[in-house]
């Protein structure tokens, strides 16, 4: 139970709150009270204001609205005005420009295009807005004019500045392939460079505003002309220098320009390999011409002549891919995307033009000069190259005189005489007339087909050593053909396949070359005065071997002509060892060939020792060959035992030649003399026998002696062998015989029949096969 007291106390504190609270809420009312009166009276002053905002908005928006539309009339005026103004200028249009598009764009094409642009303008305005008003004649015609005017600018600024590649800058971007220690590439400027970026904004506006495509024909006539002049300067470049040193060079090798690179001498990729060098390097081996030997005398004159020519197409390729190359690059610059791969292939693919229809542009190249050192080169026949035609180059033979490759024998391959005179060369080939619009494609495809039209006559005439210039082209061809195909690309299919075209038709009569002269190497007649007397090598053997000698450097390309023939599974898809067994083949079959003829022909001697000697030389001629060179790791392709084949017969003949002094020795063999007893006194028929003995000795090696030494080993080696061989044989009979019945009273002359020390039986015969000794 709660006390009293605390009750008490907290009754009073109870008390007190309230009290407190009812002040408290007596506050409170008041303040409602107040509020409430504030209230009453914000709302009776915002209803005041908004009855004065009414009436002011009454007042304004009538006048809003009038301002806004005379705001509106001011604006249509000034646009009206604007327009009128707009329209008048185009009225003003063709006199303003008149006098720029009659003086022309030269010197100030960016006004010039400005007021092209105006006149754009007005032909368009009045097309749409008056397209019978007569000032939409006006300035049509003021556009025709200056489009024309553009067009004959872009015209005259291909004409006047494109510039011919000269031979030299050719020489150096064709080097410059092979040049190691040449890095940068050697620029071709075509075009000035502020010309070509007019051409360049020309190009495009007529095709953007212009649309006329006729510029276009106009480029590739003007580039195809000069990339027509840059090939036939190559080939005059080579005839000059021919002329002149007989050897093609490159003037900035030895000029050392200062903004070209030194450079190594150019290479020449198609070179023939001379007979001349293969001579010098059979004279190693004793076949060193002297009487008797192989007198085979190159003729470098001819040599020369197709190696110019060689030369000078090989370079003539190269050189045409590096320039289409460069104008395609050009010709991105200056023709629009969609007409590029027809405008090049029409760049390389210009039609003959007459001169009634030659362009103007062409026409004036006429009068064009190049500066100093270059002549002008004008559109006449009269600046043909005058190279000598391939019809002539590889022309046959005269036929009225022997040819100098040895004894006199008329032989399949037919090399001409270093004095004969354009007069014995059978008629060139029809001549080539190149027009200046003819392209440099055609023009070196068509130069093709006559080198192989040409290897097609040699082949009739059997002049298979001229054939040999279409392997280093083929093979340059082939190399060539990737970087062909590339620049080629995209265009028609008639231009993609020339190139293949040509090299099927070189690789077909290269194969038809190599079977008929494997053929003719067999079929070579027999006749007596096509042999040589002294049984040297035959002229058929060496100009064989100098044949085979030079497909060395051509091992790919012809055996891939060769398989280029095959119908067999194998050679659809054929290999480099595919052709390299082939080509084995096809030599194994030349030196059979060779040596059935060789065996035909020995049979014409009526001396058996003399044949021996012929068929020994001829043997030998090619051992020596076939080791000296490749020829015989290319034969061990598939013939292993070829080397030994041929030592096996060359032993065999020197056999068959020693045979030939049997019937000297047989006078003095022991199993021939008659036997008598020492001391005793011989009979007269004893002593008839000694002397007939004697006699038949000294006559047989006398004959011997005198037959034998006209003929001829030229092979300084083998003619030591076999004199020493048969030395030894003969010294030791006749030593032993002399020996016995030299102190024999046989006879009272005995100088009569001992003629002969055994010394000067050797040294007669050290005297053999030298018709000097």
């Amino acid at each position: 139970m709660i006390p009293p007291q605390e009750a008490s106390a907290r009754r009073r504190e109870i008390e007190d709150k309230l009290k407190q609270e009812e002040e408290t809420l007596s506050f409170i009312r008041d303040s409602l009270e107040k509020s409430d009166q504030l209230t009453k009276n914000m709302v009776s002053i915002l209803s005041s204001f908004e009855s004065r905002l009414m009436k002011l908005e009454n007042s304004i928006i009538p006048v809003h609205k009038q301002t806004e539309n005379l705001q509106r009339l001011q604006e249509n005026v000034e646009k009206t005005l604007s327009c009128l103004d707009h329209v008048i200028s185009y009225y003003h249009v063709a006199s303003d420009t008149e006098k720029i598009i009659r003086e022309g764009p030269t010197g100030r094409l960016e006004e010039y295009l400005g007021s092209m642009a105006k006149i754009q303008k007005a032909v368009e305005y009045f097309q749409d807005n008056s397209p019978d008003s007569p000032e939409l004649n006006k300035v049509k015609l003021l556009f025709e004019r200056g489009k024309e005017s553009l067009e004959s600018e872009f015209r005259s600024l291909m004409t006047r500045h494109s510039k011919v590649v000269s031979p030299v800058l050719i020489l150096d971007l064709i080097s410059g392939e092979d040049d190691l220690e040449v890095q940068e590439e050697v620029p071709l400027e075509h075009l000035p460079e502020s010309v070509l970026q007019d051409v360049i904004r020309i190009s495009r506006w007529l095709v953007e505003y212009g649309r006329n495509q006729d510029f276009m024909n106009v480029y590739y006539q003007i580039r195809s002309s000069q990339l027509d002049r840059s090939i036939k300067g190559l080939k005059e470049h080579f005839r000059k220098s021919s002329s002149s040193s007989g050897v093609p060079y490159s003037p900035a090798v030895p000029n050392k320009r200062k903004d070209t690179p030194t450079k190594k001498p150019v290479k020449r990729p198609g070179t023939i390999r001379k007979a001349q060098n293969l001579l010098k390097q059979y004279s190693q081996h004793g076949l060193d011409g002297k009487k008797g030997g192989s007198n085979l005398i190159p003729l470098e004159g001819r040599d020369d002549m197709l190696d110019v020519e060689t030369d000078a197409y090989i370079h003539c390729v190269s050189a045409f891919v590096k320039l289409a190359q460069s104008e395609y690059q050009l010709l991105t610059d200056v023709i629009p995307e969609h007409h590029q791969k027809k405008t090049f292939d029409s760049l390389i693919q210009v039609l003959p033009l007459g001169p009634d229809q030659m362009p103007q542009h062409e026409l004036s190249l006429q009068k064009l000069e190049f500066g100093p050192g270059m002549r002008s080169t004008a559109l006449n026949s009269s600046h043909h190259l005058h190279l000598p035609s391939w019809g002539s180059v590889l022309g046959g033979v005269s036929r009225s005189g022997p040819p100098h490759w040895g004894h006199t024998s008329p032989t399949p391959l037919q090399v001409p005489s270093p004095s004969l005179g354009t007069g014995c060369l059978p008629p060139p080939l029809s001549p080539l007339p190149a027009p200046l619009s003819q392209d440099a494609l055609d023009g070196l495809m068509l130069e093709g087909e006559n080198i192989v039209a040409a290897a097609r006559k040699a082949i009739i005439r059997h002049d298979f050593s001229a054939v040999l210039t279409v392997f280093p082209i083929l093979r340059h061809l082939k190399q060539t053909k990737p970087e062909f195909d590339q620049v080629l690309q995209g265009t028609a299919a008639s231009t993609k396949n020339k190139l293949p075209s040509l090299i099927t038709s070189m690789e077909t009569v290269g194969a038809k070359a190599l079977e008929d002269f494997a053929d003719n190497i067999k079929n070579d007649p027999d006749k007596e005065y096509n042999m040589p007397k002294d049984g040297t090598v035959h002229e058929l053997t060496s100009n064989a071997i100098l044949f085979l000698q030079q497909l060395l450097d051509f091992q790919e390309t012809a055996g891939a002509m060769l398989a280029s023939q095959e119908t067999s599974s194998s050679a659809t898809s054929y290999s480099s060892e595919f052709s390299k067994r082939l080509l084995s083949t096809y030599i194994c079959k030349v030196l059979g060939n060779l040596q059935l003829n060789l065996l035909s022909k020995s049979k014409v001697y009526e001396d058996p020792a003399l044949s021996a000697i012929f068929l020994h030389n001829n043997y030998n001629y090619i051992l020596k060959a076939l080791e000296k060179s490749e020829l015989i790791q290319l034969v061990a392709v598939t013939q292993k035992t070829a080397e030994r084949s041929y030592r096996e017969h060359i032993e065999q003949q020197i056999q068959t030649y020693q045979r030939s002094w049997l019937k000297v020795t047989d006078y003095i063999a022991e199993k021939n003399l008659p036997v008598f007893q020492p001391g005793v006194k011989l009979r007269d028929k004893e002593r008839q026998v000694i002397k007939e003995r004697f006699k038949g000795f000294n006559d047989g090696l006398e004959e011997l002696c005198k037959i034998q030494k006209a003929w001829a080993i030229p092979d300084m080696e083998q003619r030591d062998k076999i004199r020493q061989a048969q030395k030894n044989i003969v010294k030791e009979t006749y030593g032993a015989f002399l020996h016995r019945y030299g102190s024999v009273p046989f006879t009272k002359n005995p100088e009569k029949y001992i003629k002969y020390r055994v010394e000067q039986v050797g040294d007669m015969i050290d005297r053999l096969f030298d018709t000097s000794a």
